[in-house]
């Protein structure tokens, strides 16, 4: 795993087990529970959506970059509330590598 995920994997884990709602966003997400994890992650997909179609517009990416920033952090939120992590994530994306994505995804439909 890349370092950064990897270093972001354990603070998201240890401030998921052992910080107060009151001092973390990540604790107090956790705390909230399931569905407010998927809230954020739902309006952080909507902010990256919109600032992708701005980026190709405008043609300045650093918009869609930081939004896309959010949702990956939120996505690894949501990983960690359901026990796994971007390993699993990068697992499923090696097993994938040498599988055409039109084979994957007719793989998927059978």
């Amino acid at each position: 795993m890349n370092d950064i995920l990897k270093e972001l994997t354990t603070v998201l884990e240890d401030r998921k087990n052992n910080a107060s709602p009151e001092s973390s966003y990540v604790a107090q997400l956790h705390h909230k529970g399931l569905n407010q994890i998927l809230k954020k992650l739902g309006e952080e997909c909507s902010e990256t959506i919109i600032a992708a179609k701005d980026a190709e517009l405008s043609g300045d990416t650093s918009h869609v970059i930081y939004e896309t920033a959010d949702l990956w952090f939120h996505s690894l939120v949501m990983l960690s509330h359901l026990g796994t992590n971007a390993d699993a994530v990068l697992a499923e994306l090696a097993r994938r590598f040498n599988l055409s994505g039109l084979t994957e995804k007719a793989m998927r439909q059978s």
